[in-house]
């Protein structure tokens, strides 16, 4: 193994590690001893990998990003270019994520919450984040013609947050059906 791999992996044992914790505990509730004990490194090793504990939050969240973005892209991909079969899709991925057991809500809406600052590390990657969800809702509803595309986008990610916190209360197949029926409701509007 080289040098370079057994970095990536120790990173990769930390972002781990933080992750689990994060999650369930809240981002400021978990020190990095914690992260460090958990990944089963030193504190040398930590600071190797992370100037500072904003940096492995960053890091965490750019990991759940791309988790995130991947479900997301693929539920649209298997709609073959169907805007209300992708909306569902959406609506059923959400509903899965946030209506399991353990779930604790949006990591996003969850890290904007304890980090306000909108010029530290986690809150630019939140902010990334809702930025690409913007994009990919305005490319999903762009073939329709639709007058305002940004505008659609906004409608569906407030959609998409709303959805988030009802995990905490619905079932997954009420909370997919009412995505389903209000993104629908939202792009029939905009045409």
């Amino acid at each position: 193994m080289t040098t370079a791999n057994a970095k990536t992996s120790m990173r990769d044992r930390l972002v781990e590690a933080a992750s689990a914790l994060f999650y369930t505990t809240g981002l400021r509730a978990v020190s990095v001893d914690k992260v460090i004990e958990r990944a089963g490194t030193t504190k040398v090793t930590f600071y190797r990998h992370f100037k500072a504990k904003d940096d492995l939050v960053a890091a965490y969240l750019q990991a759940s990003a791309q988790r995130e973005r991947e479900g997301v892209e693929a539920a649209f991909a298997a709609a073959g270019g169907d805007v209300r079969v992708a909306l569902a899709r959406l609506g059923e991925l959400i509903g899965a994520s946030a209506c399991r057991p353990g779930f604790r809500g949006c990591a996003f809406i969850n890290a904007a919450a304890e980090y306000p600052d909108a010029d530290s590390a986690p809150r630019r990657v939140v902010d990334a984040h809702r930025a690409w969800y913007r994009s990919a809702f305005q490319d999903l509803v762009a073939p329709l013609g639709v007058p305002d595309p940004t505008a659609v986008a906004e409608d569906l990610l407030l959609l998409r947050d709303g959805a988030m916190v009802a995990g905490y209360l619905d079932d997954p197949a009420g909370l997919a059906a009412s995505f389903a029926r209000s993104s629908s409701a939202v792009v029939s509007a905009a045409r």
